[in-house]
């Protein structure tokens, strides 16, 4: 029986979800994602979190389907105050690696939990220090066709964990869903693992 809505097609955050215990079901979730005017970095990846669990609280509602907590999810990868989204193209990648190359930068994963009484969201932030990287690692890299669905262009669980030379923080939280902060907020509805 369903516990639980993920309001994501990112198969990464589904694979962890899954090891907090909880049963769920993946529902659609769209949103306009482009960052308001001036926005700072960290209240843009919480409005997006909170922005696609409204959606697919919605989108229960729209179906007539049983109002069960909904959890969304948003991650940013973020140097200086710049946001590097998903890229458009290979070119855009490479000029993405190329900033981050020999550089630190922060990845900002928010949570939002929609249910009956509101939404409750949560930040996690960790420090990811890349290596120096060589243009043609870069564009061996882009060509591996890895970054092209991934904020900031790389994926710490596949090559792009390779550049990775320190971390402070949340590996899964990088990934895309920080699983010791989802567990704790399910936990709080009674739900998963922790709630035991």
């Amino acid at each position: 029986m369903t516990q639980l809505y993920l309001a994501s097609g990112s198969p990464r955050r589904k694979e962890l979800l899954a090891q907090t215990g909880v049963i769920f079901e993946r529902i659609a979730a769209p949103i306009d994602e482009t960052p308001l005017p001036n926005e700072n970095p960290r209240d843009y990846v919480i409005r997006m979190a909170v922005e696609k669990a409204e959606s697919g609280w919605r989108h229960l509602q729209e179906m007539g389907l049983a109002l069960k907590p909904v959890l969304a999810s948003d991650t940013s990868v973020v140097l200086g105050d710049e946001i590097l989204g998903k890229p458009l193209d290979a070119a855009d990648a490479t000029a993405m690696l190329s900033k981050l190359s020999g550089s630190t930068h922060e990845v900002l994963t928010s949570l939002a939990l929609r249910t009956e009484q509101g939404v409750q969201t949560r930040l996690n932030v960790s420090r990811v220090q890349f290596a120096p990287l060589s243009a043609a690692q870069i564009a061996a890299y882009v060509a591996s066709g890895e970054p092209m669905d991934k904020a900031g262009a790389y994926g710490i669980q596949g090559i792009g964990g390779l550049f990775v030379a320190q971390l402070e923080g949340s590996y899964t939280g990088v990934m895309g869903l920080p699983l010791h902060d989802t567990a704790m907020l399910l936990a709080e509805h009674g739900l998963g693992w922790l709630a035991q």
